[in-house]
């Protein structure tokens, strides 16, 4: 858990790239909810990986690449044609990153925790800055507690954020009384 702009996404690349570096990891998927989460990932932090990279498009799983990113919702879905990710065995990959884990994967009933399922074996590694912990959905059930945390203090205390100050703005007009009316 790391607080927002504080370098989740370059701190998981350099995780990656060492333990690929080192032969420990060969095939590793990242995963996130949104194209530009992906997209980022891609052309920004993970760009040293080059060629043996992909982000994952048309509903087609490439074996041919270590390095996948794509969106839970390109690789599964309610029928068993959309579940792309059982084309390739288990054991395909050796680690799974989860970028913003509090959403979708925290869920017991979600489509997108099928996947870290069905790829039970691989180092899992899930990234937020807004762990999710409710009565129905808690980001700590699956992934246990942060291994590691890095808080919004301690990053303005470092200087990586900027500081701020909450400033409360109480409005005595209504919504409806600024608009102006036909008469």
């Amino acid at each position: 858990m790391m607080a927002t702009g504080t370098g989740k996404t370059y701190t998981t690349f350099q995780i990656i790239w060492r333990l690929w570096k080192a032969k420990q990891v060969k095939r590793v998927l990242f995963l996130a909810d949104r194209n530009i989460l992906v997209d980022q990932t891609l052309v920004n932090d993970f760009k040293p990986f080059g060629s043996v990279m992909t982000k994952i498009k048309n509903r087609k799983l490439d074996p041919s690449y270590e390095i996948y990113l794509g969106l839970y919702q390109a690789i599964t879905g309610t029928a068993d044609e959309d579940k792309i990710f059982k084309n390739v065995s288990p054991d395909f990959f050796d680690m799974i990153v989860i970028d913003e884990c509090h959403r979708g994967s925290a869920a017991d009933d979600s489509a997108w925790r099928e996947i870290l399922d069905y790829f039970k074996d691989a180092i899992q590694l899930g990234l937020t800055a807004t762990p999710k912990e409710t009565k129905y959905v808690s980001s700590s059930d699956y992934f246990g507690k942060p291994v590691y945390t890095y808080s919004l203090k301690q990053g303005i205390e470092d200087g990586f954020l900027a500081p701020y100050k909450v400033v409360r703005i109480d409005i005595d007009k209504d919504v409806d009384a600024g608009r102006h009316h036909p008469a």
